[in-house]
């Protein structure tokens, strides 16, 4: 069995395992060592975020059963996408799916925050009103499966190949779970790393309350986009501790902290003064 037929085969406990294996040992690491204190009950939280994914997976594999890798399969078997047009090297293609994926999922980010309707859905994942490596997988439903067609169509275009297509997908859930760890880096670390790829300390940012400070560091695993397309933000004005996280419009446990409220948020209240990468602010009450 060749390695990319391997992969095609286990690819389901490929994933999990990597899943688990990172989300164990972001655990174990907010448990011994936080950046912030806790501000609501994490029971809760955890049971509940964690259970809304569970929830979201199985949805989500009902609808859409083949995904992402089936239509890597389907589009390699008929040469679909700019790289089989070319015929690269897979050790050249692969590093440009990559490449080219993370770009979609930073476009799709920036979306969902542009999009009033967009955000209606990714307002979820927001809502949360603390912090850690749950927040990472908080995505309702409808996001997950606007993600999956997202990444489907890009998979086309570009041509990349079924291992391309589960590798991205590992290291999208591994930083995923590290962007949204409740971890400290060493400062002189911290800084090299965010260079290339986006840490807990540069995305925490994007989860402030404060809308202008909310719309900006969109990145999930590689930091060039934000740098390249301005919606870079170094830091917040206040220290990371101090952070208010949330949205203004949802503060209520009930909304934010419980499956019910995640699943109906979508459909409850307009959507209004949300500027897409607003950098004008202004105190608020």
């Amino acid at each position: 069995m060749t390695f990319s037929a391997f992969i095609a085969a286990h690819h389901d406990s490929i994933r999990l395992g990597c899943f688990l294996g990172v989300f164990a040992l972001l655990a174990l690491w907010e448990l011994l060592a936080p950046r912030r204190r806790a501000r609501s009950p994490t029971r809760i939280r955890w049971l509940n975020n964690i259970g809304l994914i569970v929830l979201a997976t199985l949805l989500v594999r009902l609808v859409l059963p083949a995904a992402v890798l089936g239509t890597a399969l389907y589009a390699a078997a008929h040469g679909w996408g700019v790289l089989h047009r070319f015929a690269l090297a897979p050790a050249l293609a692969m590093p440009i799916s990559l490449v080219a994926l993370d770009l979609t999922i930073y476009l799709q980010h920036v979306m969902l925050h542009a999009v009033p309707t967009l955000w209606r859905v990714h307002r979820v994942h927001h809502a949360d009103l603390d912090f850690d490596v749950t927040t990472g997988v908080r995505f309702h439903p409808f996001e997950i499966a606007l993600s999956i067609l997202v990444k489907c169509a890009a998979v086309v275009v570009i041509g990349a190949s079924p291992t391309a297509v589960v590798l991205f997908e590992v290291l999208l859930n591994a930083t995923s779970l590290f962007t949204h760890g409740n971890v400290r880096l060493p400062v002189a670390f911290e800084r090299a790393l965010r260079l290339v790829l986006v840490t807990p300390e540069m995305h925490r940012v994007h989860h402030s309350i404060e809308d202008d400070e909310t719309n900006s560091n969109f990145g999930f695993n590689l930091s060039w986009w934000d740098r390249l397309f301005g919606t870079y933000r170094a830091a917040a004005r206040l220290a990371q501790p101090d952070m208010t996280i949330g949205i203004r419009t949802f503060r209520e446990p009930r909304l934010c902290a419980w499956l019910p409220g995640m699943l109906t948020m979508p459909f409850i209240g307009p959507v209004s003064d949300y500027a897409i990468n607003r950098r004008s602010w202004r105190a608020r009450p």
